[in-house]
């Protein structure tokens, strides 16, 4: 969730206005819609003291990064050439066509 999305959340959760959060914080309505803007991008402090003002606490923590692809694929392809890449790839289509075909064959 992005920093202005979860001011959002976190102001309207708490039934306040931009202007109620802004008297809180003694800043502007207007200062509230900036940090509410889809492009803010607020300090960790600005951030965690507006939510504070919200009744809510901001909390961070480090986790482990879990690629969503296997690395070790992406970095054999990248070692092979341009020539074994392709090779590769009609290898790769031809065995799909030759699985389509069984499927269409099966039905």
């Amino acid at each position: 969730m992005t920093p202005p999305a979860l001011l959002r959340q976190a102001r309207t959760s708490a039934g306040l206005t931009q202007a109620g959060l802004a008297r809180r914080l003694g800043t502007t309505q207007s200062a509230i819609a900036q940090l509410e803007h889809a492009h803010a991008n607020p300090t960790v402090d600005r951030l965690e003291a507006a939510l504070r003002a919200t009744g809510h606490r901001l909390e961070l923590t480090l986790v482990a990064h879990q690629p969503s692809v296997d690395e070790t694929l992406l970095a054999r392809n990248l070692r092979m050439t341009p020539a074994e890449r392709l090779a590769a790839f009609e290898t790769a289509h031809r065995e799909l066509e030759e699985l389509k075909k069984l499927a269409t064959d099966a039905r």
